[in-house]
């Protein structure tokens, strides 16, 4: 099976020549379809991955915290900022653990266990870090909210 073929989008000289990709390899031939894709994976590491459910959450509740707490730009951009590393991650990991299991399909092999333990401690250690940031940004506002209570 071929990967690729050339064919032209028109009637037009052969400077105007599309290649078109089999299966995987398709190219999306606009923007809004580029669009479409990336929106697919992102509705599937959410439809499919716990983790990824998790982390959406999390990330929402603290930055509703942020906006509670009346917290400066900047410390709500650093908190948005972490929040989207750990979702990223988290896609990355999902896509490494698809590219595994495709690879080892249903046998086990070390190196598939290296890998999709790398990219699960690349998660956990970026989630550590946001839940710090996010405690540092957000308890001194909270504490004074507190106080202000009593």
């Amino acid at each position: 099976m071929k990967s690729s073929t050339v064919a032209p989008t028109a009637p037009e000289p052969k400077s105007n020549q599309k290649i078109i990709r089999d299966l995987a390899w398709q190219v999306a031939p606009n923007l809004f379809l580029s669009f479409k894709y990336a929106w697919a994976g992102v509705t599937y590491a959410f439809a499919t991955q716990r983790n990824f459910r998790i982390h959406t959450f999390v990330g929402i509740f603290a930055l509703s915290m942020g906006a509670w707490l009346q917290v400066s730009a900047v410390e709500m951009a650093i908190i948005a900022m972490t929040c989207a590393v750990v979702m990223v991650l988290e896609l990355i990991n999902t896509a490494i653990e698809a590219v595994v299991d495709l690879t080892v399909k249903q046998s086990y092999h070390e190196l598939a266990k290296i890998a999709k333990d790398c990219a699960a401690g690349a998660v956990l250690i970026s989630a550590i870090a946001a839940v710090i940031v996010a405690t540092c940004i957000l308890l001194p506002p909270l504490f004074q909210r507190i106080m202000l209570m009593m």
